[in-house]
């Protein structure tokens, strides 16, 4: 069957629609920029901006003398490293507000310096799917998705760490898929990447353990299967001293705290689910792992209700204080990505270590969020949208070449 020619309007369209994606990007930074009048502050811009400022200051963190009290709410302790010991976990993002304050360009300096970075994610998407499935169609849609997404870019002007982490997240999908072509230092690249990310946000571990995932099914379908064995042992091995670290990491949050309030969503009453019988909580002074180790073990019902609450509230993107056109947008466009996303990581033409990777990320964070909490807005699910997105895009490549249309069709 001969396959019509695209218009001519059409065919100009797709010739240059890098270009347009380009410009369609520009044109939405500058959207929310007009929105929010410039950088925008928010709930935890300060706890990163004093950290930044004492070290634009002095050229390392030299801790106030005597320690500042603090109360950041009834609940937690007056402890007068709290802010310190919290603003650890997001080292890196600190650090990259304190290079821009530095130099003297404040806080349209660390803006310009997200929306640069932006600017390079969203390329890298794009050359990475042209690279997973060299098709100009997903890639297209997979950066159309992430330019338009409002719960992605409007970050790009918040003095969080969203928009760094995003970019640095879509950037190491970007290094993994490079290092299909070999080199050893597309390998460094890789690396510096991950443990960027690691220290940008606490969860950042997730994108680890998705490359960790992804090399662990490449070697299972290569000559050194036993590889694979010797990895997993090491990592059962390992397992204490993971605990260790993680209760460090843990140690300035309140996990256990909301589970007895039944949030799905941190801070949020909205929807919060009630125990049937008094809970049996932890006793005082133990770590965090133990602790939710001993809810777990004590509240089990419970808490398999409470994760299962948070883990469909956090794919939804609907929530009982969001907008209409926001719940509007997340049904018609976010839950048919889900199912398409799925159908993306079956696809075996695809290489395989880069399907692991795309979708690992969203899954590990949703158990992340399952053992923890949902944030009351956006910021957990906004960094993993753009594997979802990817995943989204390779499968409608794959309907699209089925039905036999093949990017002539579009005007390539």
């Amino acid at each position: 069957m001969n396959t019509p020619r695209p218009s001519s309007a059409a065919h100009w369209l797709w010739r240059h629609h890098p270009w347009l994606l380009a410009g369609l990007w520009v044109l939405v930074q500058a959207a929310f920029l007009l929105r929010f009048h410039g950088p925008h502050l928010a709930n935890d811009s300060e706890l990163y901006l004093e950290y930044a400022s004492n070290v634009a200051r002095h050229g390392h963190y030299v801790p106030p003398q005597p320690w500042p009290a603090v109360e950041l709410s009834p609940e937690l302790p007056n402890d007068a490293t709290f802010v310190y010991e919290h603003t650890q976990r997001y080292l890196v993002y600190a650090w990259f507000e304190s290079f821009w304050l530095r130099i003297g360009t404040g806080y349209w300096g660390i803006i310009l310096g997200q929306l640069v970075l932006a600017a390079l994610a969203a390329g890298a998407l794009y050359r990475s799917v042209r690279q997973l499935v060299a098709s100009s169609v997903a890639a297209a849609l997979a950066t159309l998705l992430f330019v338009l997404w409002p719960d992605i870019q409007q970050f790009n002007c918040y003095l969080l760490t969203e928009s760094l982490f995003i970019s640095l997240s879509v950037l190491s999908l970007a290094a993994l898929v490079a290092v299909r072509r070999g080199g050893w230092l597309r390998w460094v690249w890789l690396l510096a990447i991950l443990l960027l990310v690691a220290r940008t946000r606490p969860n950042g571990f997730v994108l680890i353990g998705a490359a960790a995932l992804a090399g662990l099914a490449a070697l299972w379908y290569s000559p050194r299967r036993q590889l694979v064995w010797w990895c997993l042992g090491s990592l059962v091995v390992a397992i204490p001293l993971g605990l260790v670290a993680l209760n460090y990491q843990l140690k300035s949050y309140f996990i256990v705290e909301t589970y007895a309030r039944g949030e799905l969503m941190f801070g949020s009453k909205a929807w919060a689910i009630q125990p049937s019988e008094p809970l049996a909580m932890p006793p005082p002074g133990t770590g965090q792992v133990w602790r939710i180790g001993y809810f777990a073990a004590h509240n089990p019902g419970f808490l398999l209700r409470l994760m299962g609450g948070k883990v469909l509230v956090f794919f939804s993107s609907v929530k009982p204080y969001y907008s209409l056109g926001h719940k509007l947008l997340s049904m018609l466009v976010l839950w048919p990505c889900y199912w398409l996303a799925a159908r993306g990581a079956r696809l075996r033409q695809v290489w395989l270590p880069g399907r692991v990777f795309l979708a690992a990320v969203p899954l590990l964070q949703a158990a992340v969020v399952m053992l923890t909490v949902d944030d009351y807005d956006v910021r957990f699910l906004a960094p993993v949208l753009p594997f979802v997105f990817v995943l989204a895009a390779l499968g409608v490549d794959d309907w699209w070449r089925r039905r036999g249309l093949p990017e002539s069709a579009a005007g390539a």
